[in-house]
């Protein structure tokens, strides 16, 4: 964690359910599919939960297959397919983002985006938000040999800023995202709004800070910059 007289020179964030809440888009392809296999759809609520765990977590959700079988890769391929098609026209920014990156622009600090979700979904869902100030680092796995909770994304997307990692904040709500933060030697901050299992322990994740709202996240910024 920084020290109090260390200045922040960047912010990154996790991208779903943390900058953009995607949930009513992906929720829409599962239950577009599971709608194709004759199955009935579920509640967005109950889909929203899983979201952070990507979409294998989401077909074993409504299908209830396990990662490595035949149907299971079948029904991942055809998720991914139907999501891609669509990526942006439910998704929206959380309340407090767009005062959030205003905020960071007025201060002069980038911000960048460390995530899972492939390139493929993540540039034409940021193209279609069309965010102020723009991203200026879009790290996804795509881009390194290991994922988050691995440093490495991090590191990546700290060297694109050019900035230091101890000087950077990431936001997410994952533990994953804290793990990562964590392991680049961040400030790391608990996106509480985000998706998060009712039975979670966030308080288990040891984030140095938690936010129940995105623009929280200035009055912290005020006391470290």
């Amino acid at each position: 964690m920084p020290h109090a007289n260390t200045p922040i020179e960047a912010v990154l964030f996790d991208l779903d359910g943390t900058l953009l809440d995607t949930a009513l888009d992906l929720a829409k392809a599962l239950n577009l599919l599971l709608r194709r296999e004759g199955k009935a759809e579920l509640p967005i609520d109950v889909i929203r939960k899983v979201v952070s765990n990507g979409g294998n977590a989401m077909v074993s959700l409504g299908f209830e297959t396990t990662i490595g079988e035949p149907e299971h890769t079948r029904l991942y391929q055809e998720l991914l397919a139907i999501y891609g098609n669509d990526v942006a026209s439910q998704t929206r920014p959380f309340p407090g983002i767009e005062s959030l990156l205003n905020h960071l622009g007025k201060l002069g600090l980038p911000w960048g985006i460390v995530t899972n979700k492939p390139r493929t979904y993540s540039e034409p869902l940021l193209e279609a938000m069309n965010l102020s100030p723009a991203c200026a680092a879009l790290v996804c796995p795509d881009d390194v040999t290991h994922k988050k909770p691995h440093p490495e994304p991090m590191y990546l997307a700290c060297n694109t800023l050019n900035c230091n990692p101890a000087r950077t904040i990431y936001v997410g709500d994952h533990q994953r995202d804290i793990e990562a933060g964590q392991n680049a030697g961040m400030l790391t901050v608990a996106a509480l709004y985000g998706y998060i299992d009712d039975n979670e322990d966030t308080s288990s994740w040891q984030a140095d800070h938690n936010i129940q709202q995105a623009d929280e996240l200035i009055a912290l910024l005020n006391t470290l910059i």
